[in-house]
């Protein structure tokens, strides 16, 4: 059956079901809308990042032959061991223009193939790793807004001790960042090292099965300043200061849920009013065991989610089940402070071809709302999004999606074509009737200091119903189903009052220190009514 004829046949049954019963079931009505925004991006997106210019880098591999987008100027990349062209006048890299659309061409010179990455404080994207001539490489992309000549600059002089495929990064208080695991390592490293040797970590190679499942490790910052590091089915609370284990966790039963088994981890947002000291682990959807050693069996995938208070001091996993099976999904969050898992399919696992069904619908998990009641189906798209795809959190609140390549080059032919669209979410938060309560920030800050008190000014059509809601998001660097960096804040309002014309004033506190927000740009959402603003830009440090 084809991928639209299953929706297709969704939509009839919950016609049938709302003439049996008179009513339309809630998962039947339309939650959020699509479209697309780009037919052609040139490249298939492995990794993406959004800038704090609001633009968005696309990155993929180097040896998958030629693109759809020329590298500009005639410039071409001469590499006597690439994989399929030796000489390659094609970008495999771009930067998307939302608002626009526009594409620009990047160019990348070594392989960034399954590469690992994330913003520091200035914003400038340091991407790490990948395979072949790019395994110990470091890359920088100092962003510029939209119109300027941006572009890539790799490292001559500081490379990764170590090789580095399938890594995973997080940025720490002090502004390096951590580079976790992957296939060459099972070290911790730092990026600037500062003369640091990468530091062994046993638990990575207890976790490496047959069939590998601990590369692309979930690695969240706890507001203890520790490492939550997951991997396969097992995780542990990690001193990255004196390099120890600190405390082992309970085993999440089920499935293994990293590469190649490919779930996917969130820590949920961190609240001001718990003075940001609870830390909740979402871990949701995987492959069975064995998926990657016998990819033609197409394993049904996981359904599980586990939730874990990792600041506990005894914690657990509280299991949850999602709408269907899922593996390949990426978890992100909103400025709603929900959760959106989206892609990926409810088959087989990661790699060339694994995967058959793909799952169009994307799901919504409400932290908040009682046990059992977390979940519903959103609307669905046309476009399959399994390997090798991605989804990254606009300052509008749209979720732009990208990417999915099941082949090693690019192919387009088959039920799973190299996918070059892009693609955009609106959740229902963003439909026409709920315009009415949305808040337009017109006065924020460029920068808020640890602690301190600031002030924005907001409209709004209709007059807030109590205190509005702010919540900080980072911008991660999305790859694999695991959007490294993530985080959430959600800031004390301290007061609000209405003033002449209709704008609101809010008075806010700023999060406490780098160990709650490590320094960096991130999106200032105002939420009314559960409905956000477009967010602002905002410099914390």
């Amino acid at each position: 059956m084809h991928y639209n004829d299953v929706k297709y046949l969704w939509i009839a049954i919950c016609i049938g079901i709302a003439i049996l019963i008179g009513v339309t079931p809630r998962s039947c009505v339309a939650q959020g809308s699509w479209e697309i925004l780009v037919h052609n991006a040139g490249i298939a997106s492995m990794h993406t990042a959004v800038t704090h210019f609001g633009t968005a880098v696309l990155l993929d591999r180097t040896d998958v032959g030629a693109s759809k987008i020329a590298l500009p100027n005639g410039n071409c990349r001469n590499d006597p061991n690439d994989l399929s062209l030796k000489r390659d006048c094609t970008a495999h890299s771009v930067l998307f223009t939302p608002g626009s659309n526009g594409i620009r061409p990047l160019t990348i010179a070594t392989d960034t193939w399954c590469s690992s990455g994330q913003f520091v404080s200035n914003g400038t994207l340091v991407q790490t790793g990948g395979d072949f001539d790019g395994n110990k490489k470091v890359r920088y992309f100092s962003p510029c807004p939209p119109g300027g000549a941006c572009d890539w600059v790799e490292s001559k002089d500081q490379n990764l001790q170590q090789g580095r495929w399938y890594a995973t990064n997080q940025l720490l208080p002090d502004g390096r960042q951590a580079v976790v695991g992957g296939r060459d390592s099972n070290a911790v490293e730092f990026i600037p090292s500062n003369g640091q040797a990468p530091l062994d970590l046993p638990f990575l190679r207890h976790t490496r099965d047959s069939q590998m499942d601990n590369f692309y490790p979930f690695v969240h910052l706890l507001p203890d300043d520790n490492l939550f590091i997951f991997a396969n089915k097992d995780s542990i609370l990690y001193n990255y200061k004196t390099n120890t284990v600190v405390r082992d966790y309970p085993t999440l039963p089920g499935e293994p849920r990293n590469y190649p088994s490919a779930g996917s981890s969130v820590m949920l947002p961190l609240l001001a009013s718990q003075e940001f000291g609870v830390a909740q682990v979402l871990v949701c959807g995987g492959s069975q065991f064995g998926a990657f050693l016998k990819p033609s069996a197409f394993s049904p995938a996981s359904q599980t989610c586990g939730r874990m208070t990792v600041t506990d001091p005894n914690p657990t996993w509280t299991i949850e089940n999602m709408p269907t099976r899922r593996n390949m999904g990426d978890m992100i969050l909103l400025p709603t402070r929900d959760v959106l898992i989206i892609n990926g399919a409810s088959d087989g696992c990661q790699g060339w071809g694994n995967a058959k069904t793909p799952v169009l619908n994307p799901f919504l998990y409400k932290p908040s709302a009682a046990a059992g009641k977390r979940f519903s189906t959103l609307t669905a798209t046309t476009i399959p999004r399994v390997y090798h795809s991605t989804a990254n959190l606009l300052p509008d609140g749209r979720i732009l999606v990208a990417g999915s390549n099941t082949h090693q080059f690019y192919t387009f032919t088959g039920n799973f074509p190299t996918e070059l669209r892009i693609e955009a979410f609106s959740p229902a938060y963003l439909s026409g009737k709920k315009q009415k309560y949305r808040p337009t920030i017109v006065n924020a800050p460029a920068f808020v200091g640890y602690n301190s008190r600031f002030t924005i000014t907001v409209t709004l059509l209709t007059a807030p119903k109590g205190l509005l809601e702010l919540n900080l998001a980072s911008a991660p660097f999305v790859t694999h189903s695991f959007a490294q960096g993530q985080r959430m804040l959600n800031l004390a309002v301290t007061k609000q009052a209405r003033r002449a014309g209709g704008s609101v004033r809010i008075t806010a506190t700023a999060p406490p220190n780098a160990v709650i927000a490590p320094s960096a740009y991130y999106m200032l959402f105002v939420v009314n009514r559960g409905i956000p603003s477009v967010g602002a830009w905002v410099h914390v440090g």
